[in-house]
């Protein structure tokens, strides 16, 4: 690979960087601060993705496209959009783990509504989330707030999967 393409590719992280260490330089004390933030993030994306992609990778191979087609593609319906919020509901870890997922139902031809659906449910669905905000916010709380959610999410994944359906979707 020569140079101008890792430049290419990696062009905006070396902006970035760039411009924090331009940072640093007027502002010490902040391009500390922003440096221990970057390590941080780093140190917990490390622990997290591994085990994702190691179960991804597991259920790419184990799980054949038919079953994926079958309950969660075109023909789905109800069933599709039920799994996607199953998945989320039991899904573990930020937000970002959820991306690599969608990106293996999108190769195993999940409908796309149906992966929508499964992203904005992980970040509003997911037992974790639900433990918490219940103890902190109270039960009623949540449910009228999932009362208002899941509709909500529903109609925004047939409404994207309407104006993204024009182009094919390949990984």
């Amino acid at each position: 690979m020569n140079i101008s393409k890792i430049i290419k590719r990696y062009k905006y992280f070396l902006i970035f960087s760039f411009v924090l260490i331009l940072v640093s330089i007027y502002n010490n004390e902040f391009g500390v601060y922003a440096f221990k933030n970057i390590k941080s993030s780093l140190i917990q994306m490390l622990c997290v993705l591994p085990p994702v992609m190691i179960l991804l990778g597991l259920m790419d191979e184990w799980i054949p496209r038919e079953y994926f087609m079958k309950y969660m593609g075109d023909g789905s319906k109800i069933l599709g959009i039920l799994l996607s919020f199953i998945f989320a509901f039991f899904a573990a870890g930020p937000m970002y783990a959820g991306f690599p997922f969608a990106a293996v139902l999108l190769k195993k031809g999940v409908k796309f509504s149906n992966i929508i659906i499964f992203l904005n449910a992980w970040c509003v669905t997911k037992f974790s989330t639900l433990l918490f905000e219940i103890g902190a916010l109270g039960y009623k709380f949540t449910l009228y707030r999932l009362i208002i959610n899941i509709p909500g999410i529903i109609v925004m994944g047939y409404i994207i999967d309407l104006l993204v359906n024009k182009k094919p979707h390949k990984i």
